[in-house]
């Protein structure tokens, strides 16, 4: 199976991205082809809301998303990896996700599985609330089949998350996919 990992946090070696990390392990383990992409280091503009793609391509603007549009649409699999800022996904991954919208045809077509992983510094019951709806409502309107969830309470640093359970759930859910 092709995946394809789309990380949003800034900073490469923190916890959403040692989430993503155990995940593309595991699921290199299980055979599966892994294509990552770091939307923070990614050069993607806003959606202009133009409609110049007319939903489905090409779009307007000339970025980055000309090489990660045609990766996700060979791919079987998209992975959502952010931390959790202010109860939702990082700007950096929203944005790339906002310009979905000049393949949105394509991609609800495709009937991709998708995963998604997030950490935050918080434990309250409440804190993955609004992510979490967030997430399952782009999996209902994209046509996407929900392989699974790895939501990462108390894990506001690095250590925290390594001595946590969420890198090793993560690990699992990558060995898990198949084909």
């Amino acid at each position: 199976m092709k995946i394809v990992v789309l990380e949003g946090s800034p900073n490469r070696n923190g916890s959403s991205n040692m989430l993503a990390k155990e995940f593309i392990r595991g699921a290199r383990e299980a055979g599966h082809e892994i294509t990552v992409f770091s939307a923070p280091h990614c050069k993607i503009h806003p959606c202009s809301g133009c409609l110049y793609c007319g939903y489905d391509g090409p779009c307007a603007q000339k970025d980055d998303m000309e090489i990660i549009r045609p990766a996700i649409l060979d791919s079987d699999l998209i992975v959502f990896v952010t931390p959790l800022y202010y109860y939702g996904m990082s700007a950096q991954l929203k944005t790339l996700i906002d310009r979905f919208c000049a393949f949105n045809g394509s991609l609800q077509d495709k009937n991709l599985k998708s995963a998604f992983l997030s950490v935050a510094w918080n434990s309250d019951d409440w804190t993955f609330d609004a992510l979490e709806a967030h997430y399952k409502t782009l999996v209902r309107y994209l046509n996407l089949q929900d392989q699974g969830m790895v939501l990462g309470k108390g894990c506001g640093t690095p250590s925290m998350t390594r001595h946590s359970q969420y890198p090793e759930q993560s690990y699992r859910l990558g060995r898990s996919l198949k084909d």
